[in-house]
């Protein structure tokens, strides 16, 4: 995928669009009884319904499909600190991704805050109107005390897409990897470069899911009690990985190791370091827009399964995989909440969609806009959540997929 853009052309369309998502009515106004229904009376009838049972709010309201994505603008990914009007355009699109990906109605909301207890304040009072919660593009660490405060403290699914996206796709490219070249997840040794949101997440789905050796860098070098520059969520996984006690920096990291997991800065690694990897060797250098290591230097250096971000003839590992049908699967059963055994179920769901005939070391994830990864993401999420006791309506096996599957892609292929 070439993702080079002009410049003035994307600008030309972001003034002509006036912002890329709108609120459209779902019913029509055309005379005075439609005006009654719809407003004072007949809203005043589905409030009374409410008041009798609170949960009533879903099938009165368009909360069940309702998503906010709440931004300070700290943490614009390839952006940084940018505040919150800045962010706009970019949590408008991924609003409008979560619209044509999972039919979802996500509302950007990004808010002026100087700490992670404001966003969990301005999160808690908006709750009500809405069926889940996205955290987006909150610089770590507040975005895990928001995160983790608001799962306890709101009964609607609370999400991070820098954590639990990053985590799950990932988790389910890696799965694939590892079958490319005959390795298991228990016994390789892992590198992860870069310790921020997205780091972290993927640092403990994998410690979930059975790694038993996995190593971690933040921009001091390997975490372990030499790091001075951990913060606390970095200090807390310190004591879950680097089994060996290493320390120093990337190059002590690689010696040895079978993957690398890149989610740092661009140019970070050099094919030296690579060079002493296990053959063969997994790298995933998911920087954007600059990766870690070019492909061509990559490649050069032996590695056997390259991925990168969004960018990139193959192998691409963007988020979008994963955060569309996650979100479907969890408003779809009125998800309470969300565990690290249903981020599981969604990667183990996107890696299956690749045929295992077809698994090569340019072929690890499925195609982006393959009409099957959100379909069944959603379908093992909301079956997970099942499992798991989280879902508030829980729904018998496939219709979840059916749903999803008619939503997106229903009306397109009838008009075929």
């Amino acid at each position: 995928m070439n993702m080079a853009m002009d410049r003035e052309g994307t600008l030309k369309l972001h003034r002509k669009a006036k912002g890329k998502i709108r609120i459209d009515p779902t019913v029509n106004i055309r005379d005075v009884n439609d005006l009654a229904a719809v407003y004072v009376q007949g809203g005043a009838f589905a409030a009374e319904e409410i008041v009798e049972d609170r949960d009533r709010v879903y099938e009165y309201s368009g909360k069940a499909n309702r998503m906010a994505m709440i931004c300070d603008g700290t943490a614009v990914l390839g952006l940084g600190d940018i505040g919150p009007e800045a962010a706009l355009p970019v949590m408008e699109g991924k609003c409008l991704l979560f619209r044509t990906f999972g039919d979802i109605d996500a509302v950007p909301l990004c808010i002026r805050a100087s700490d992670a207890e404001e966003i969990i304040q301005a999160a808690k009072l908006i709750a009500p109107s809405f069926g889940a919660i996205d955290i987006e593009d909150v610089s770590s660490p507040d975005c895990f005390t928001v995160v983790e405060r608001l799962q306890t403290e709101l009964d609607i699914p609370v999400l991070c897409d820098d954590q639990h996206g990053s985590a799950v796709v990932v988790y389910a490219a890696l799965t694939n990897a590892l079958k490319v070249v005959g390795k298991d997840l228990r016994n390789v040794s892992i590198v992860i470069l870069g310790a921020g949101a997205s780091g972290i997440a993927v640092a403990r789905l994998l410690l979930h899911a059975g790694a038993g050796n996995i190593t971690v860098l933040n921009r001091d070098g390997i975490l372990g009690p030499g790091n001075r520059g951990r913060n606390f969520v970095q200090e807390e996984l310190s004591h879950q990985v680097n089994p060996e006690g290493r320390s120093g920096g990337i190059a002590d990291a690689l010696k040895g190791a079978d993957v690398l997991i890149g989610l740092s800065s661009g140019g970070r690694v050099t094919p030296e370091q690579i060079g002493a990897m296990n053959r063969p060797s997994v790298v995933f250098a998911l920087s954007m827009p600059t990766p870690e290591i070019a492909p061509e230097e990559a490649a050069a250096a032996g590695v056997a399964v390259f991925a990168r971000g969004i960018s990139g003839d193959f192998n691409a590992m963007p988020n979008l995989h994963a955060y569309p049908g996650i979100t479907r699967g969890l408003l779809d059963v009125r998800a309470t909440g969300l565990n690290m055994n249903v981020l599981l179920a969604a990667a183990g769901a996107i890696a299956n969609t690749v045929d295992e005939r077809r698994l090569s070391h340019r072929l690890i994830v499925p195609d982006l806009f393959s009409d099957e990864v959100t379909p069944r993401v959603a379908e093992a999420v909301a079956q997970s959540a099942i499992a798991e006791g989280l879902a508030a309506r829980p729904l018998p096996p496939k219709e979840v997929y059916e749903r999803t599957w008619e939503r997106l892609f229903g009306n397109f292929m009838a008009s075929m």
